[in-house]
């Protein structure tokens, strides 16, 4: 699954200009996100997903009722089998002016399946084949029923890049002259700086983008950020610290909605260690952490206690399920009968304030029942690579899944077989596995309802993670801007958005 984490590696960054004026009045946005890459096959950090949604187009498109709607593709037709899906593309043209073909989209899917450093190849591991039938049509034949599919096309890696440039040019067309078929155009890259992105001429969608363009910069630090945001500099600004929302939110010239999410807030076990090698040894885990508590001190109530593996905005979540709550004395008895010798464990982090907090808690709260622990602090390059390589005893992070399907959230954290040792914790049960695959196959919702409701049984009661608790998006906007907000898929709505005076 992606990365959802805004902590993994960055590629390689090059500077790049293209064509064109700097345009007057534009959105200023604030991320500590950055920018890795313009490829959108090869990065699934949270800064690059946010940009990809701005310069390529996908097939499909999330719209206001957060229902599947035409994008590139004005309709659309699957096989009453569910095997084969018929795509019939508009008329519509990169930023270059040449065509949209279906050529361009067999050529983008297939490079996020086929190329062998693609950052994320999940949405499109169940296409078998793709095939241009003329210049507007595309037929695509599944290796079986894969109900979540249609979805997929709107993941954040499936925008649809020119053929002739890219096989021309290699990785050039993604460092100068970048053609696009999303809203906006490359107008400047200054790495570790900022994205300057103006309105693409030919875009397909009539009257969009509704402003001169926008400036997204990369500021890392939160309180500069925040001191930003209330200075004016910035139109709009991702993750205001919980601990600032409140005097955020009491400027008379900002509004902060808080806004749903997929987010989910977690702490990792590494399955091989002990304790959490035994399943007494992770429940105990489990039942020592008061994630209301947890929520409420890191951010001030405006998270919801977590009660599963899965996020709480998606498609079948369980509201009820209840295993493995708050209970200090179960947890010390479950601790003894692990078989726990004593050792001290170490609490993996990054330099971040929420994760040093939620490190303290966890800390305190497992003392509390007997398990010892310590808390090492490592950058962000480093705390990637010893997560993927297993060299790590437990840690507190976030994911997010792209769509409200929960296809790709199961795959990514309780998948034993899917490609990243479920979230590299080596949680693996057959059973598990056997159900994330009938889930997609299953094209019955009733059906595929009950199976999810197993899948995050099955998960949280073997504590495949611990599940802290759900958080919106905590993102300041200036009140002169209209139309920007961000999806719980991790886009910015911003071809929408207009500056008012």
């Amino acid at each position: 699954m992606p990365l959802r984490l805004g902590h993994l590696l960055t590629a390689a960054a090059v500077a790049l200009v293209c064509a064109g004026p700097a345009m007057a009045e534009k959105i200023r946005i604030g991320s500590p996100y950055p920018t890795t890459t313009l490829d959108p096959i090869r990065s699934a950090n949270a800064g690059s997903i946010e940009t990809f949604g701005q310069l390529y187009s996908r097939l499909l498109r999330v719209d206001e009722t957060r229902a599947l709607a035409p994008a590139l593709a004005e309709k659309w037709e699957v096989a009453p089998d569910g095997t084969v899906v018929t795509l019939t593309l508009r008329d519509a043209k990169f930023s270059n002016g040449d065509a949209i073909t279906a050529d361009d989209v067999v050529f983008s899917l297939l490079r996020v399946r086929d190329t062998p450093d693609s950052a994320y190849p999940a949405p499109m591991q169940m296409l078998d084949k793709a095939e241009a039938v003329d210049a507007k049509t595309v037929k695509l034949t599944l290796k079986s029923a894969f109900a979540p599919f249609l979805g997929n096309l709107e993941v954040f890696n499936i925008g649809i890049v020119s053929k002739k440039d890219v096989e021309a040019r290699g990785e050039k067309a993604f460092v100068e002259n970048v053609v696009t078929s999303g809203p906006y155009m490359v107008e400047k890259w200054v790495p570790n700086d900022r994205l300057l992105i103006a309105p693409n001429p030919n875009y397909w969608r009539e009257g969009y983008p509704k402003n001169e363009g926008a400036e997204l910069i990369e500021v890392a630090d939160s309180n500069t950020r925040v001191s930003m945001m209330l200075s004016g500099e910035l139109d709009a600004a991702r993750e205001i610290p919980w601990s600032q929302v409140a005097e955020v939110q009491a400027n008379e010239s900002i509004e902060m909605p808080l806004e749903p999410s997929t987010v989910i807030y977690i702490v990792l076990m590494n399955h091989t260690r002990p304790p959490f090698d035994t399943l007494e040894g992770r429940q105990a885990a489990a039942m020592a952490l008061d994630t209301v508590a947890m929520s409420n001190a890191v951010t001030f109530g405006a998270a919801t206690p977590a009660n599963s593996t899965l996020p709480n905005a998606l498609k079948f979540y369980d509201p009820e399920l209840k295993v493995n709550g708050f209970d200090p004395a179960a947890a010390k008895t479950a601790l003894d009968a692990s078989g726990y010798d004593g050792r001290e464990i170490t609490i993996l982090i990054t330099d971040e304030p929420e994760r040093e907090k939620q490190a303290v808690l966890m800390q305190a709260l497992w003392g509390q029942i007997g398990i010892k622990s310590k808390i090492e602090k490592t950058d962000a390059g480093t705390f990637w690579t010893r997560l993927t390589e297993g060299d790590y005893d437990a840690t507190p992070t976030w994911w997010y899944n792209e769509t409200t399907d929960p296809d790709l959230a199961v795959r990514w954290a309780v998948c034993g077989t899917c490609g990243n040792k479920a979230y590299y914790t080596n949680y693996a049960n057959p059973e598990v596995d056997k159900l994330v695959e009938a889930g997609a196959a299953e094209l019955d919702e009733t059906k595929r309802a009950q199976i999810y409701a197993d899948i995050q049984r099955i998960t949280t009661t073997e504590v495949a993670d611990i599940p802290l608790y759900y958080p919106p998006f905590a993102n300041a906007y200036s009140k002169k801007l209209t139309g920007l907000r961000m999806t719980p898929a991790l886009q910015w709505t911003l071809e929408g958005a207009e500056i008012t005076q």
